[in-house]
Parts: structure tokens; C-alpha cells; sequence
């Protein structure tokens, strides 16, 4: 991660293990300069990157606040954190059902931005939310950027995984969706009766350079996936 994410993180992990409350004010910005031991310029770009994920307000001549935090098990529309990170401890097990390399169809060709022959990696995976299933999720990862995927990592966090092995970094991501009746074989997997409607999100996720990596398509299950969508005017 970059010296400002590394900041933000440590600066959200403070709150959190100080069980901030809502509207609790946070150290200024030079006080969190010598704290942190980093330039002003990385404390600005942390704060608003912690502002951009809901976490933090500034108010011009008052301060920094802690927002109100959302509630526990509802997924964040408007951030690209991942699954992992988004619902902490109650994003619960993941079933692999199928990880190939592939060459990419037109579709994935058009959101990933690349080749025919260029490979990647499909990655189909049931995802598990406090011991329910939450949604399946079909994702293609560029092998040219991620050299290298198992069923090992797919079980756990891919994003942390290319973080710390490749040093990619989500940037942002565009987010597509639209509600849909599921067929059969979704049905089977989400264990739903086909024809019910569910939410069905497209989601491509860039580097910081602004790179494709991920193209993802998620199915989220009727009556255990929760939303909520957390923004700011900037």
C-alpha cells in the first residue's frame, strides 16, 4: 500500500479500537503529523481517503469527526473495499467452485480492456454471511497483473492477497445494477426457486493508474444480503 493508505489504516483501526463513537473529534492535523511522524501532504490524502469511505467529516475551522458507522452486516454500495474488509468478522466461509484460467469472451474482453489471447483467471465463488448464503460471485482477473491464483487464496481475500503479493491497490471500481430473475442452476446455488428476483451487480475494479484488473458479476441472495450506501457531497 501506499504511505497514505498505510495512514488511513492505521488512523481507522484507532477508531475502531477505541470504540469511537459518533461526533467524537480526532486529534488536528498537525497534531496527527507528529503522531504519525509523515508529511502533511500524506495526513491530507489519508483523511480523505477516510472521508471518501464514510469513516471521517471535516468541518472547515472545527475539526475531524467520527461518522456514524454502518451498521453491522449491511454491504456498502458506494465504497470498492471488498467483501473482506466491507463486513469485517461476519463475512463468514467462501466455496470455490471453480477457478480456471481462461481467454476471455467479449464481454470480459470489453470491461477488462484487453486481447482475445490474453488469459485470465475465472474465479466462481459462493460467498457466506454469518453462516448464510450471501451471494455468488463470478470474477475474471487479468493473469497478466495477477500472475498467479489457487483455490487456497480464493478461499480467503484475493484483493489482499494482490495487495500484499503484487502491490496492487483498488483505485475505484463502476458499479452496474439492475434486478433480475434468476434461473435454475443460480437457484440451485443460492438455494431460491428459479424466477425469484435478486439483485445482479456488475463491478469493474481499476489499479490507481486507472488499469482494469477485476471484472466481477455477483448475485446476491433476496433475503441475506443487505445494502447500504454511505456518501459525501465532495
Amino acid at each position: 500500500m501506499l504511505k497514505y493508505q498505510v495512514i488511513a489504516e492505521k488512523i481507522y483501526h484507532s477508531i475502531c479500537q477505541q470504540d469511537l463513537p459518533k461526533g467524537s473529534q480526532l486529534a488536528n492535523i498537525e497534531e496527527l503529523i507528529n503522531q504519525y511522524q509523515v508529511s502533511r501532504t500524506t495526513i491530507i490524502k489519508a483523511l480523505d481517503r477516510l472521508e471518501r469511505k464514510s469513516v471521517i467529516y471535516q468541518v472547515q475551522g472545527s475539526g475531524i469527526f467520527v461518522r456514524q458507522r454502518k451498521k453491522k452486516g449491511y454491504l456498502n454500495l458506494v465504497t470498492s473495499n471488498g467483501f473482506t474488509e466491507d463486513l469485517g468478522n461476519l463475512a463468514g466461509g467462501v466455496q470455490v467452485l471453480t477457478l480456471d484460467v481462461i481467454f476471455p469472451n467479449d464481454e470480459v474482453q470489453t470491461n477488462l480492456n484487453c486481447q482475445a489471447d490474453d488469459e485470465v483467471y475465472y474465479v466462481k465463488r459462493l460467498r457466506y454471511l454469518d453462516g448464510k448464503i450471501y451471494a455468488l460471485e463470478q470474477s475474471y482477473y487479468l493473469k497478466k497483473l495477477i500472475p498467479y491464483l489457487n483455490r487456497e487464496i480464493a478461499e480467503n481475500s484475493i484483493f489482499e492477497y494482490i495487495d500484499h503479493v503484487y502491490q496492487i491497490n483498488i483505485g475505484f471500481s463502476d458499479k452496474y445494477l439492475e434486478l433480475i430473475a434468476i434461473d435454475e442452476l443460480t437457484g440451485c446455488y443460492l438455494q431460491l426457486p428459479a424466477g425469484t428476483t435478486a439483485l445482479f451487480m456488475q463491478e469493474i475494479f481499476y489499479t490507481n493508474s486507472g488499469e482494469p484488473f477485476d471484472f466481477s458479476k455477483v448475485i446476491y441472495h433476496k433475503d441475506n444480503a443487505k445494502f447500504c450506501v454511505q456518501s459525501h457531497a465532495k
